[in-house]
This record gives structure tokens, C-alpha cells and sequence, in this order.
């Protein structure tokens, strides 16, 4: 492959409505999109860090210092034949799976351009469409979230997350549970914040037949969670404890979780995904992919990988309209029929960077030569 320089863009783009988890509330998304260019093709991804280091150690700031110090530095002289070949190259440097996944996730894109195939298709994908959840963030009262919840059932969602926290968790629960019953595909998504010492309380959640829990105790365990599985029925979903090939393995091992939530950006990139989801597909580990408020391009990622063999649960990707008044895609991510999106089916990511809105989101660029 022919890569010829590397683009930083920094963007802030305001979300329709606040979005609130354990961690906070969020109204702009201040993300980082890369590009790569090479033979007269660009590759696109995105960033998920976030500007404070409240989801993983990382941010915005530290994500383009390691771009700039070493990531794009690492790639000078080096002979790429193929985009899996990014992550050995980048296994000298510890951690920092995000700044990784980021220039990786573009060179995929890339390679997809060049090689005139589709990014889903590149990796092995065998789906044409995929089925799609949202994710509900904390709303101000029961009501509100009922009246979130009802809007999202009646546009074809397949799934339903919603987002607790130590007093925001078996009320609202049974709230959703008494109004629109137990066929409702229904998940908690606790953001690491309980401990061993609620487990009576997590165990509660059996009554009410969710999906899973996602990642109810800390953000770097395995161990507790194996401890909490075996207490409770509901499926425990590992998230942000997941951000290797061999982390998962470990937990599957230690019986931690029965179910992992696959996240580009949290695990280096895309090769190391379709290695977590192979080895749960080899281990029957249902996986699904996770969002963090991306837009189209990130989006576009999250399709691609989704159409794997073992993505049997309806992940997070929405359409754009859901988080954006106007994306920085066309065509916007859509339903094709309610709660479906369509696998795109051009070159790489499929969809065309709208580089005016781009700019007019940008904060600051930078373009580095190779």
C-alpha cells in the first residue's frame, strides 16, 4: 500500500439533545477524524476518546500527541502489503488502543478504496444489512425515559439499552417493564459504576428478563465480574474491561461474562475486533458492537465490522439524524426498513465525506507527510 500523508482534524460537533451517563452529560462531541491519502484514494476514521479520561485514560489531546510523536513516525519506511499488518507494527507501543485504531481504521478505508471493495467485505463480513439498538441515556425523570423508550419502539429499535447508575437502576427498570412488558428487548448498561458490594442489589435485575448488564463493576476487572456472574442469572456484557484479544480471553476463561460488546476504538482497531469476535464465535460468546456517539465515518466502521458472523445481537449504531442535525456524511446512515440498516455497498467505508461540513466543524488541522 502507498501512503503518502496523514490529516488531523479536530472537530466539535453539538448533538441534538444532551446525552448522559455515569460519567456526565455530553452535548458537543470533540472527536479527532484522520485521513490517509496514497494513489489519488483518501481513507477516513475517527477517534472515539473523548477530551477528558473518564471512559479510558485517553483524550483528544493525548490521541494526537501519539499520532504525532510516534503512531505516523512508526510508519515511515515501513512496507505495508496489507491494513492486519498495522497493529504488529504498532505492538511496541503499550496501550493507547484509540490514537492506534484511529490511523489503522483509515488505512482499512483505504485499502477498501484502492482495492475497489467493500470495508465489510474486507473483513470478512457476510451480512448485506444489520439489526440496530439505541442507547438511552439517564433522563431527568421515569417519565421522560418512558416517553424516550416508547418514540424508540416505535421506530423499529431492536434492542434497548438504557443507561443506569446507583440510584437510577431498578426503578426506572421496572418502570419500562409495568408499560410495555417483558418482550421488550431490554439491557442495562451500569458504566462500571457499582462494586461487589451491591451485588444483592444487581441481582434484583433477574426478575425483570434483560438482555445482559453491561460492565457493572470496575472498569479494569475480570475477576469480580466472574464472582458476580455466577451470583446472578442475567448475562453480564464486558465493555470497557475488553481491550485486547487476550483480555477477552481471559475473562471468557474466568467465566466473567457470557457476553462481550466489541468496540473498534476501545480494543486498537479493527484487526484486533475481528480477532475478539473470532475467538468469542469459537468460545459461542455472542458479541456486539458498541457506539460512542460517532459520527457517519465511525458509523460507517461500526456497519462494516457488524456484518460478521458472530455480531447476533443488535448493536448501537443508529442513523444519523438520531445524534445530529446534520452529519459529515452522504448518504447519511439510514433505516432502510425499521430498525435495519443496509450494509453499505461502494468502495471501503461506502459512504463520501462531506468535507464542507468538515470544516465547518473544524477547530484546527494538521497534515504530516510520510
Amino acid at each position: 500500500m502507498n501512503i503518502e500523508n496523514v490529516k488531523m482534524t479536530q472537530l466539535k460537533m453539538p448533538l441534538k439533545s444532551k446525552f448522559e451517563t455515569s460519567f456526565g452529560s455530553t452535548t458537543v462531541r470533540d472527536f479527532l477524524l484522520v485521513s490517509v491519502d496514497g494513489d489519488g484514494k483518501t481513507g477516513y476514521c475517527e477517534s472515539v476518546a473523548m477530551p477528558d479520561p473518564m471512559y479510558n485514560e485517553e483524550t483528544t489531546e493525548t490521541v494526537i500527541n501519539m499520532l504525532k510523536e510516534h503512531l505516523i513516525p512508526k510508519l515511515k519506511g515501513e512496507s505495508i502489503n496489507h491494513p492486519s499488518e498495522i497493529s504488529q507494527i504498532y505492538s511496541i507501543f503499550r496501550r493507547n488502543q484509540m490514537a492506534k485504531s484511529s490511523i489503522e481504521g483509515a488505512i482499512w478505508d483505504l485499502y477498501g478504496k484502492q482495492k475497489n471493495i467493500t470495508l465489510a467485505s474486507a473483513l470478512g463480513g457476510t451480512r448485506t444489512s444489520i439489526d440496530v439498538g439505541v442507547s438511552i441515556g439517564i433522563e431527568s425523570t421515569i417519565d421522560a425515559l418512558l416517553k424516550k423508550v416508547d418514540d424508540t419502539l416505535s421506530e423499529g429499535y431492536k434492542k434497548i439499552k438504557i443507561k443506569i447508575k446507583p440510584g437510577w437502576d431498578l426503578e426506572p427498570i421496572k418502570a419500562i417493564r409495568k408499560q410495555f412488558g417483558n418482550d421488550v428487548p431490554l439491557m442495562a448498561d451500569a458504566n462500571s459504576a457499582y462494586s461487589l458490594a451491591d451485588k444483592q442489589l444487581l441481582a434484583e435485575l433477574d426478575q425483570y428478563g434483560l438482555m445482559m448488564i453491561e460492565q457493572p463493576l470496575a472498569h479494569d476487572d475480570i475477576v469480580d465480574h466472574a464472582e458476580l456472574q455466577e451470583f446472578m442469572n442475567t448475562p453480564i456484557c464486558l465493555d470497557e474491561s475488553i481491550h485486547s484479544v487476550e483480555d477477552a480471553r481471559k475473562a471468557i476463561k474466568l467465566g466473567s461474562c457470557k457476553i462481550i460488546n466489541i468496540k473498534i476504538g476501545r480494543v486498537g482497531g479493527l484487526t484486533n475486533a475481528k480477532r475478539i469476535h473470532d475467538l468469542c464465535e469459537e468460545h459461542h460468546i455472542p458479541v456486539w458492537c458498541g457506539g460512542m456517539l460517532e459520527s457517519g465515518i465511525g458509523r460507517a466502521h461500526n456497519i462494516a465490522i457488524a456484518s460478521l458472523s458472530n455480531f447476533t445481537i443488535p448493536g448501537d449504531t443508529s442513523p444519523s439524524s438520531r445524534y445530529w442535525g446534520k452529519d459529515i456524511i452522504h448518504p447519511e446512515i439510514v433505516f432502510s426498513t425499521p430498525g435495519v440498516i443496509e450494509v453499505p455497498n461502494a468502495s471501503g467505508i461506502g459512504v463520501h465525506v462531506d468535507l464542507e461540513q468538515v470544516e465547518n466543524y473544524a477547530v484546527r488541522t494538521e497534515v504530516v507527510s510520510l
